[in-house]
């Protein structure tokens, strides 16, 4: 069987659905069949992330559970690990990437972002939930290129005009991308903290990651 053929719209559609299933006995089965065939990139960038992209458009739709998501995304980032193990020489070079939570309890829109960029073969730094002094500090000791906020609350999107403000005056100039509700209901909030990009999704995320890689690069 070709590469092309390997992944037929079957195949790929046989993936998604075991995906929304949460049935990892068929992820994984599909994943080492393919990775054989085609190789681990080629399943990573044909496979797993167009259906990661499919779930994210049918969350969004409301055809599908926020359950479900995440599971897929947690799945996801599992057969990753499997094909590409983190000290793999394979992983994607990249500049330092993090997310953090802002100041707030609600971590179920990060751990799904980052769940997210690791199914699409992204190293990063998972900060959970800090204050800014913290996630300054993280940014510069690991000298951070793109850092991606999820905020809940209001008060906690406000608080990126300072993080910018304060990495600015000791000369770093990570990208930003920032999400969460107060910046789905203001459409120009993220512009108006300072931040470089807003995503709405896990998805938009990885979207946003890769575009700036490739304008870093």
């Amino acid at each position: 069987m070709s590469s092309d053929q390997s992944f037929s719209p079957q195949a790929t559609d046989e993936f998604l659905q075991a995906l929304l299933a949460s049935d990892r006995f068929a992820v994984r089965r599909i994943i080492t069949r393919f990775a054989d065939l085609s190789g681990p990139f080629s399943v990573i960038e044909q496979m797993i992330v167009p259906s990661l992209e499919e779930i994210g458009h049918a969350w969004d739709s409301g055809e599908i559970s926020l359950a479900q998501v995440y599971m897929s995304g947690r799945i996801c980032e599992e057969m990753v690990d499997t094909l590409l193990p983190p000290a793999s020489n394979q992983r994607i070079n990249q500049p330092p990437i993090a997310i953090a939570v802002l100041d707030d309890y609600h971590m179920l829109g990060k751990r799904m972002i980052a769940s997210a960029l690791r199914a699409s073969g992204y190293e990063i730094h998972d900060y959970g939930r800090v204050d800014v002094d913290r996630l300054i500090k993280h940014v510069i000791n690991d000298k951070i290129a793109i850092l991606l906020i999820s905020v809940l609350m209001l008060p906690s999107a406000l608080e990126v005009i300072q993080i910018r403000q304060r990495l600015d005056r000791v000369g770093l100039r990570p990208q930003i991308i920032v999400g969460g509700a107060p910046f789905r209901f203001d459409a120009q909030l993220w512009q108006e903290v300072g931040a470089d990009a807003m995503g709405r999704s896990a998805i938009d995320a990885v979207t946003i990651v890769a575009k700036l890689l490739e304008d870093l690069s």
